[in-house]
């Protein structure tokens, strides 16, 4: 009967192991995504970060830049552990494991609350990032964000073209008679901005602001949807390792 039992366990270890040795790799994989988003995320789309008033964005992929590559590092770790039935192994795995899912859990709160509040902040902050802060002496980031971001989502202005009206650049002698920055134009050539009839600049209904925060949306949707995918792995992952280290424990005592 005993002989029978420690064979049980044996079986039951060997299974825990393929299974723990699957989940890890898709761990990792995982990882990986998260990852690349971090990073596409950074080098990208940093172009437009200049626009923005918080630097929660921003934030938001550092932490899952951090926690991409600690799930990387994790996961070798991981396959040590399986192949070498370490217990000490497990349990260090385990905790890296609770150490992650915490860090997504704070990445996936910083991106709802920026989610929620990102209409209002758009619109207070860009109309007055146009007019008060464009083509101004040290505002270069700025300026560079913005033209960036009405030649990538072909517009002009926050909500229309007629905004730069108030932009103390375009009243300013430096626009050299422009309507509009030479960005706003279909064809970007020096001095395009003279000429503001719709043949020659984008007159997009809503203008940056709602092509910008519908991108801030989809964008921090996939961040969200890929930490909790993540997230969801590591919660299986924990109850394997969990279930693991109590047969190696009934198995060794």
């Amino acid at each position: 009967m005993a002989h029978f039992k420690t064979e049980q366990d044996d079986w039951l270890i060997v299974y825990l192991k393929y299974l723990l040795f699957v989940f890890n790799f898709f761990f990792w994989v995982g990882g990986a995504a998260v990852l690349a988003v971090g990073i596409w995320t950074l080098v990208e789309k940093s172009g437009y970060l200049g626009v923005l008033a918080s630097s929660t964005f921003a934030t938001s992929a550092y932490i899952l830049i951090f926690a991409g590559a600690l799930v990387m590092a994790t996961g070798f770790l991981g396959f040590g552990a399986i192949l070498r039935e370490q217990k000490g192994c497990l349990s260090t795995y385990f905790c890296l494991l609770l150490v992650i899912f915490l860090v997504e859990l704070v990445a996936g709160v910083l991106a709802h609350v920026y989610y929620q509040r990102l209409s209002d902040e758009l619109k207070q902050h860009l109309n007055r990032t146009l007019t008060k802060n464009y083509g101004q002496p040290g505002a270069t980031q700025i300026t560079a964000s913005v033209d960036r971001l009405q030649q990538d989502f072909k517009c002009c202005g926050s909500n229309s073209s007629a905004d730069w009206q108030r932009s103390t650049y375009i009243l300013s002698q430096e626009a050299e008679g422009r309507w509009v920055p030479d960005s706003c134009c279909k064809t970007v050539v020096v001095r395009c901005g003279r000429r503001a009839h719709p043949s020659n600049i984008y007159k997009v209904e809503g203008g940056c602001l709602t092509k910008l925060e519908q991108f801030l949306a989809d964008h921090l949707l996939l961040m969200g949807a890929v930490g909790i995918g993540v997230a969801c792995l590591q919660i299986c992952g924990m109850v394997l390792t969990c279930c693991l280290h109590r047969r190696l424990q009934r198995h060794f005592y």
